[in-house]
């Protein structure tokens, strides 16, 4: 089968929709489907099956969303007509410009077309508009997902129930569903390392992703800076991205040891997982959260962001693995908690170890293929683009 893929996002895995769009591709040419991917990465020009769009020039706004590791692309109709032609099936994993002239492309050229969502309203408002927590804001921003791209979707991939129900009621419509998870990896498993010398003795906390608003990393910083083990505590930020100064002088200001603020490679991230002692997933804002997934498949203990907007609170398998919403009082009382419980811990990584095995990659990439084989035996729906729309 020929899979046409279109992202606007595969630059660094360095954010969970590249991560999830090339484990996709790397699954399906594993099970023998010939996979064409557009996307926006220049230096993917000339490698075969790759369709290269342009991106979009905001002017002055270019820097922020550089800094968002966000890249909006144009959807070019003569690209994504050589791409999509001969594909018995499109899968789009972004509701933006290049998805939404995919989407016009495919019902032009009768393909039937899936789509991931993996990108909630305050994703867009946190990084654009700085409006997080405007309500009517938000249920706009899914209005519009339904109304300029998902209604026209054959199938919908959704990483977990939460965010399902969650566009659903938003938007008001039922779609045609599909709650897979993005799945975690067989990489993600404990290693035997030593640490280093200067962390020794040190209760080390791991807080990964990148450094947004709503990823919410002051909240650890806080917390510890609170905390009576204050400096017996080593925070490793595992990430990169616009907030990176403004956590760093937080950090300088309240820790007795400064974070430590790195990018890690995945193997080199399941090294620095296995030397540490709690996983605080401080996220205000999440559809998943593989990489606590990872975490706790790496046998950690999670202390998780007890959100609403978060799907990972429903990873919390008791109550100190959860902290009050955005608190750093709340979060200090359970780190100090785990520290003064390293039994229970134990206990606790076992429960964990049980629980993640539901997230195993190879399945939840089986139940994606299905899905995208359902969907194109299916066959797509009434047309709903136009020659003039295509070529507008």
């Amino acid at each position: 089968m020929i899979v046409t893929i279109v992202s606007d996002v595969l630059g660094a895995a360095n954010n969970g929709t590249t991560i999830a769009c090339l484990n996709l591709v790397h699954s399906l040419k594993a099970k023998g489907h010939e996979v064409r991917i557009v996307c926006p990465d220049a230096d993917k020009k000339g490698t075969l099956n790759y369709f290269v769009v342009p991106t979009i020039s905001f002017g002055p706004f270019d820097s922020i969303v550089e800094a968002n590791g966000v890249v909006l692309a144009k959807g070019d109709p003569l690209i994504l007509m050589r791409a999509i032609k001969d594909a018995d099936e499109v899968h789009i994993m972004m509701p933006f410009i290049l998805g939404r002239k995919a989407v016009e492309v495919a019902k032009f050229l009768h393909k039937p077309v899936s789509a991931g969502f993996h990108v909630q309203a305050e994703n867009v408002t946190a990084h654009f508009f700085f409006f997080i927590h405007w309500g009517w804001l938000n249920h706009l921003v899914y209005v519009n997902f339904y109304k300029r791209f998902y209604r026209k979707i054959d199938a919908v991939h959704y990483p977990t129930q939460f965010i399902r129900d969650v566009f659903e009621r938003e938007c008001g419509h039922k779609t045609n569903g599909y709650v897979i998870s993005n799945g975690v990896s067989k990489e993600f498993r404990k290693r035997d390392i030593v640490r280093p010398k200067e962390l020794e003795g040190k209760f080390i906390i791991i807080c990964t992703g990148r450094y947004s608003k709503e990823k919410n990393q002051a909240v650890l910083i806080e917390a510890v800076g609170k905390s009576k083990y204050n400096k017996d505590i080593q925070i490793i930020l595992a990430g990169e991205g616009p907030r990176h100064n403004e956590l760093k002088r937080l950090s300088d200001k309240v820790l007795a040891n400064p974070c430590m603020f790195r990018f890690y490679s995945r193997s080199e991230l399941v090294d620095a997982l296995s030397i540490c002692d709690l996983y605080v997933h401080s996220s205000d804002v999440e559809i998943e959260a593989i990489s606590c997934l990872e975490a706790i498949s790496t046998g950690l203990v999670p202390l998780i962001n007890d959100s609403p907007l978060s799907a990972t609170r429903y990873f919390g398998l008791g109550e100190n693995n959860l902290f009050k919403r955005n608190s750093a009082t709340s979060l200090c009382e359970k780190i100090e908690y785990w520290i003064e419980h390293p039994e229970e811990k134990a206990e606790c990584a076992k429960e964990y170890a049980g629980f993640s095995k539901q997230f195993d990659f190879d399945y939840c990439m089986e139940q994606m293929e299905k899905m995208i084989i359902e969907t194109a035996k299916k066959g797509v729906k009434a047309n709903e683009g136009t020659k003039e729309a295509l070529l507008s």
